[in-house]
C-alpha cells in the first residue's frame, strides 16, 4: 500500500494543500519529515509495567514484604476492620494495551482467609480493602464477593484459599475488570474509573501469606488477550461489503496511484465474478477524475520507484513543465533529494557531493527544507548509511513519498477536476483515515485508555503495507 496511508497526524494540511501546487508540495514535504521522526518506539508507546510491590506506599505496620518485594505476610492479630495490610504495585497498570493482568498465589490463607486482589487509585487509603473505597475494585477470598467502591459486596465468584492462584486484570477494549481463579475466568465487572489504577493486594488475618506474579513467571491464565483479539477479529469479519463496492474501492485506489498494469489484471480477474459497479452513482464517485493522465502517471511512478530520477525529471519537463518550473519548489526539492539519495545508494559519493552542492545547497536557508537537507547530507557520514539514523531515506517508502507527490501534482492539473480533494488521497485512504479518527475518538472517550490505534501497524499485520 502507498506510503500515503501512513500519515494521520497532518490532516490539517489537507485543507490548504488544494490551494496551489506549492502548498501541495509542502504537504508531502511535511509528510516526509514526519516519517523521518517516527520510529518503531514512537509507535509502540511503551509504558513501564509493574515489576514489584511498593514498600513505601503500604500499610507497613500490618504486613511484612519479602526482600524481593514479591511476597507479603500479615504478621499481626486483626483487631479492627481498618487493620488491613494493603500494598500496591510500584507502578500503575499500563493503559495503552488491550489487556493488563497479574496474579497472586495464596501460600497460606491464615486464620480467616481475608485476602483480596484488585486495583486501587494512587491516593487510596492504605488501611482499607480494595473495593471498600471509591476508585477501587477488589475480589475477596473469604466471601467470593466483588467490591466496587462501597462497603457492600456483590455476588461474584467462589471463595479462594491456600494453594489457589487468583488473577486480576483490566480489559481496556471492553472497559471491564476481570478476575480468574486457577486459570479460569471467574467473572467481569464494568470499569467506571478512567484514571490510572495500581494492582493491589490485601491481607487481613494472622499468617496470611501471598506471592505476586507481575509476569516474571508464566501465568496460570494467559489466553485472555488472545481471546480478546480473536473476538475483535470475528466482529470485524462479520461485517461485509457487497462485492461490487469493495471491488470499486480497490479499483479506485489502483487508478488513483497510476497502477495501470495491475488495474488491467485486476479487471480481467474479476470480469466474470463481480456484478456491475454502482459506486459512482451512489457515492459521488467520478472515475474521470482519477483516469486523468493515467499512462503518464504510471510511467513516472515506475521511474521514481526504480530510482531513475533524471528520467522522471525529463518526462515532467516535457509533459508538465508548470510543475517543475520553479526550481526552488517543494516538488523540485523532493526530486533533487531523491536524486542525491540514489547516488548514495549506488556508492557514487563524489557525484553525490557535487550534486548536493549544485542542487541541494540552494535549499539550506529556506524554511521547511533544512531538516531533510541535513538528513540527506548525513548519509555521507556513514559507511553503512542504511543502518544509520537517516537510513529511512534509503527505504522504498521514501521513493513512494516522492512518487505520490508527483502523482498528486499531476492530478491537480486536471482542468475538469470535480473533487477538489480527490488528487490528495484515494477513496480507500479516506475510509482508512475515517477509521483511524473513529478509533482515536473511541479511545478518547475511554480516557485515552486501551491499545493505541496505528493504521501502519494494522496494515503491516495484515500484510498490506
Amino acid at each position: 500500500m502507498s506510503a500515503a496511508t501512513n500519515d494521520t497526524t497532518i490532516t490539517t494540511a489537507t485543507a490548504t494543500a488544494t490551494n496551489n501546487g506549492e502548498d501541495l508540495g509542502r504537504y508531502f514535504l511535511e509528510r516526509s519529515r514526519l516519517s523521518s521522526a517516527r520510529g518503531p518506539c514512537d509507535m509502540d508507546e511503551d509504558e513501564e509495567a509493574p515489576t514489584e510491590l511498593n514498600t513505601i506506599n503500604s500499610s507497613g505496620g500490618f504486613l511484612v514484604v519479602s526482600p524481593d518485594k514479591l511476597s507479603v505476610k500479615y504478621t499481626n492479630v486483626n483487631l479492627h476492620g481498618h487493620d488491613v495490610g494493603v500494598v500496591q504495585a510500584n507502578r500503575p497498570a499500563p493503559e495503552k494495551r488491550i489487556v493488563y493482568y497479574f496474579e497472586i498465589f495464596v501460600k497460606d490463607a491464615g486464620a480467616k482467609g481475608q485476602i483480596a486482589i484488585g486495583f486501587t487509585s494512587e491516593h487510596f487509603k492504605m488501611r482499607r480493602q480494595p473495593g471498600w473505597e471509591a476508585n477501587s475494585c477488589g475480589y475477596h477470598g473469604d466471601d467470593g464477593l466483588l467490591y466496587r467502591g462501597q462497603g457492600k459486596g456483590e455476588t461474584f465468584g467462589p471463595t479462594y484459599t491456600s494453594g489457589d492462584r487468583v488473577g486480576g486484570g483490566i480489559n481496556y477494549a471492553s472497559q471491564e475488570f476481570f478476575f480468574t481463579k486457577n486459570g479460569a475466568v471467574v467473572g467481569t465487572a464494568y470499569k467506571e474509573m478512567k484514571i490510572p489504577l495500581f494492582p493491589t493486594i490485601a491481607v487481613h488475618s494472622q499468617n496470611e501469606e501471598v506471592h505476586v506474579n507481575f509476569g516474571q513467571k508464566p501465568f496460570a491464565f494467559d489466553e485472555f488477550e488472545v481471546q480478546e483479539r480473536m473476538k475483535l477479529q470475528m466482529t470485524i469479519e462479520k461485517m461485509s461489503l457487497p462485492t461490487n463496492v469493495s471491488h470499486g474501492i480497490v479499483r479506485s485506489y489502483l487508478l488513483h496511484y497510476g497502477y495501470e498494469d495491475t488495474l488491467h489484471s485486476f479487471d480481467m480477474a474479476t470480469k466474470s465474478t463481480v456484478p456491475p459497479i454502482y459506486v459512482a452513482q451512489e457515492n459521488g464517485f467520478d472515475e474521470h477524475d482519477i483516469l486523468y493522465a493515467l499512462s503518464q502517471r504510471k510511467i513516472l511512478r515506475q521511474l521514481i520507484r526504480n530510482g531513475d530520477i533524471d528520467a522522471a525529471l525529463g518526462k515532467l519537463r516535457e509533459w508538465y513543465p508548470q510543475i517543475v518550473q520553479d526550481d526552488k519548489s517543494a516538488i523540485c526539492f523532493l526530486l533533487h533529494c531523491q536524486k542525491f539519495i540514489e547516488l548514495v545508494r549506488v556508492g557514487a559519493l563524489e557525484e553525490a557531493v557535487k550534486y548536493g552542492r549544485m542542487e541541494l545547497a540552494k535549499f539550506f536557508e529556506l524554511p521547511g527544507f533544512e531538516d531533510l537537507v541535513k538528513d540527506c547530507v548525513a548519509l555521507l557520514a556513514y559507511q553503512r548509511p542504511q543502518e544509520s539514523s537517516v537510513g529511512y531515506l534509503l527505504e522504498e517508502a521514501q521513493r513512494e513519498v516522492v512518487a505520490d507527490t508527483v502523482n498528486s501534482m499531476i492530478m491537480s492539473t486536471n482542468p475538469n477536476l470535480k473533487d477538489s480533494q480527490g488528487f490528495l488521497h484515494s477513496y480507500l485512504e479516506r475510509l482508512l483515515r475515517q477509521l483511524t479518527a473513529c478509533c482515536l475518538e473511541r479511545r478518547s472517550l475511554n480516557g485515552d485508555q486501551g491499545e493505541a490505534f496505528h493504521l501502519h501497524r494494522v496494515l503491516n499485520t495484515a500484510g498490506l503495507s
